[in-house]
Order: structure tokens, then sequence, then C-alpha cells
């Protein structure tokens, strides 16, 4: 049973300036590689890049005595990226990660492997906890909503191969952005795992300092 792992980093970080944000150097160390080594677990086999082209050469680079990772060009979208790294990996089982997701711990990665494992759909998630209100195009409350029943969606998502493989060629071409809403409109039920509260996703400069106080709580 071979378990693979897609990290998706197709992203041009348009919101984070002029600089790609996974290239950026928390403690001397790039965001991609955090994200990156995290899932150099032995239970791994392979871990594909999905990259934008101009940073290819850089990320080269950075993991170029590594066999089990491959860098292979991404696309305009989430989706199209994703579908090239199915094309590119060999696994019976497959993690989906943000590659702006440096804050990833080996407990969640290692409960989304055994979840998936088990109900061949999962998604990471954490529990709502701010009170959330529906809104119409005026900036009118239509309502509050039962917060009992959301849950913030986070990476990494899994899939049986097969499963995640059909999803993507039944609705090719189209623009979902995540893998678990794609899986949900096939028809299969996903299932969540507990995530992390502090899994955030490194999207402006502003998140950089949190980003700095949470990898020193998980490495020390």
């Amino acid at each position: 049973m071979k378990i693979g792992v897609i990290i998706t980093a197709g992203g041009a970080s348009s919101r984070f300036g002029n600089t790609n944000k996974l290239l950026e150097k928390i403690n001397n160390q790039e965001i991609i590689k955090y994200t990156v080594e995290a899932f150099l677990l032995e239970s791994i086999s392979q871990i594909i890049i999905c990259a934008n082209k101009t940073i290819i050469s850089e990320l080269l680079k950075i993991f170029k005595n590594n066999n089990r990772i491959k860098i292979i060009e991404g696309s305009s979208t989430r989706q199209e990226s994703v579908y090239n790294g199915l094309n590119a990996i060999n696994c019976d089982y497959v993690l989906i990660h943000d590659g702006a997701r440096p804050i990833i711990t080996k407990e969640v990665i290692q409960n989304t492997i055994q979840s998936v494992i088990e109900k061949k759909a999962v998604s990471v998630m954490t529990k709502t906890v701010d009170t959330i209100k529906e809104v119409d195009q005026n900036g009118k409350i239509i309502k509050t909503l039962d917060r009992q029943k959301l849950y913030n969606t986070q990476t990494p998502q899994a899939f049986e191969y097969n499963l995640i493989k059909a999803a993507h060629e039944k609705f090719k071409n189209q623009n979902f952005t995540d893998d678990a809403g794609l899986v949900e409109t096939y028809g299969h039920e996903v299932y969540t795992v507990q995530g992390d509260y502090r899994n955030i996703k490194v999207t402006t400069k502003s998140d950089l300092a949190l980003a700095e106080i949470y990898l020193g709580e998980i490495y020390g």
C-alpha cells in the first residue's frame, strides 16, 4: 500500500507582495521547506510539488538531495494543478496539502493517513469558534448560522487514489476550490479529521509573525 502526497504550490502569491510567499524564510528556512519536510514520514512513498513555473528552479535547488520529492509544473487553477499531480503520482491513497500551510504537525498527518484508509475521503477541519452570519448583497443580515454545525476547512485532504482521480476527470475544466467539495459533488461521503488551529495558511506578510510563533512551538 503506497501513500503519496501532492503539495499545491502553483499560485502567484498576488496578495503577498512582489515575492513568492513559499520562498519567504522563517528562521532561515523557506516556508515550502517546512511544509514538505513535515510529510517526509516513513509511511509516505512520494511527494509531488505542483509548482508555479517561476519558482521551479529554486525548488529544484532546495530539494535536490531527496529522491522521494518530484517537482512538476502546476497550472492556473488549484484544481488543474492537483490534476497534474494526480497524473504524476503512483499511490493507493493521496494526501493533498497547501504549500502555504507550513505549520502542519506529524500527528495530524498520521491521523489523516489512518482515517483515509478507513473512510476513503477525509478533510482536516476545525470547529468554527466565531458566530457566522449569512448576509445579502446589500449588507443586511439574513440569519445567524448554527455554529455547532460549522467547521473551518484546512488541509491535508486525503482520498483513495482511484476515487479522487475519477472525480477530477468527471469535473475537469471546472473550478472547484478544494478537493473535498469536488468529491462531495461526485456523490461520495467525506469525513472530518480533527485539525489544529495553528495550521494557518500564510497569505499576507502579516501572517509571517504568527507562523514564526507557531513553528517555534512545534519545532522548539
